[in-house]
């Protein structure tokens, strides 16, 4: 008795994949870096050296980058740009992260009215809130000054509502054996609560960094003389002086350097918290 051949085991046969989506990102990604691409090129031409779009320079020198720091109060708009960002981080995501744990763990009346109060001001744009704010920091005589930038940008509801969904995704078993321990709140939240949220204060940092950091309104407004201006109000400025094209590109590139420093730093705390908010349980 015979008996019938096994019939040939075929590999299933792999989608293919269209080269239509990859080769938009493509596109798109050129047309996204070319400008940045156009800066970087001028700021290391030559001043005698051809303008974009009609040729690439020969020759790359960094002299526009060393001679920009002695036009105007570069260097000092640089310093007010660093402490205006630096600061405003450090003191957001604090406050931020205490105001979250306390939305969260705490009981007490009118939390969730005060919670629905913190996201209704996400609705209110900074326009609408601007001569009021300055009023009050004229008559605290915080114009031209380094808190009075600083002070009114402080209050970031988005960044507590943010650190608010992630407190609240953290297990009561962790709070419950820190509470046996005899641990305090300070310690609970120190200890327990701002390790486990890094992955969101690193990207809230990423992101509160670079609003301060490209805020031109606030800093125009408060800083009315050259010694308070910060780096994006100092380069509008630059085009009213006799500084060249390569010039002004250059102190654009070079106010580029710290948004990209801190986005390669911290880069790896997006993705970490995108897995985090993705995944339950």
């Amino acid at each position: 008795m015979t008996t019938a051949p096994a019939p040939l085991q075929t590999r299933p046969r792999r989608p293919r994949r269209s080269l239509l989506p990859a080769l938009a990102l493509t596109v798109i990604s050129l047309f996204t870096v070319a400008p940045l691409i156009a800066v970087v090129a001028l700021a290391l031409s030559p001043e005698d050296a051809p303008t974009l779009p009609h040729a690439l320079p020969d020759s790359l020198t960094l002299d526009n980058i060393t001679r920009i720091f002695e036009v105007g109060e570069f260097p000092l708009w640089l310093f007010n740009s660093f402490v205006y960002s630096a600061v405003s981080v450090v003191i957001i995501l604090l406050t931020a992260s205490m105001a979250a744990y306390a939305l969260v763990r705490k009981r007490f009346p009118g939390r969730n009215a005060l919670l629905w109060a913190i996201v209704a001001t996400l609705m209110v744009p900074m326009q609408a809130t601007l001569i009021p704010t300055f009023v009050l920091v004229a008559r605290m005589e915080g114009v031209n000054t380094l808190w009075g930038l600083i002070m009114p940008t402080l209050a970031n509801a988005q960044a507590v509502f943010l650190i608010r969904q992630f407190v609240r995704d953290l297990p009561d078993e962790l709070f419950d054996a820190a509470r046996i321990d005899g641990a305090g709140e300070w310690r609970t939240f120190v200890q327990i609560v701002l390790p486990l949220i890094r992955p969101v204060l690193a990207t809230l940092a990423i992101f509160v960094f670079l609003w301060h950091w490209n805020d031109l309104l606030w800093p125009l407004v408060v800083g009315q003389t050259d010694e308070a201006r910060t780096l994006t109000v100092g380069l509008a400025t630059l085009h009213t002086e006799t500084v060249s094209t390569a010039g002004i590109m250059s102190a654009a590139f070079v106010s580029f350097i710290p948004c990209l420093v801190i986005f390669v730093l911290l880069q790896r705390h997006i993705v970490a918290s995108i897995t985090s908010s993705g995944v339950k349980g």
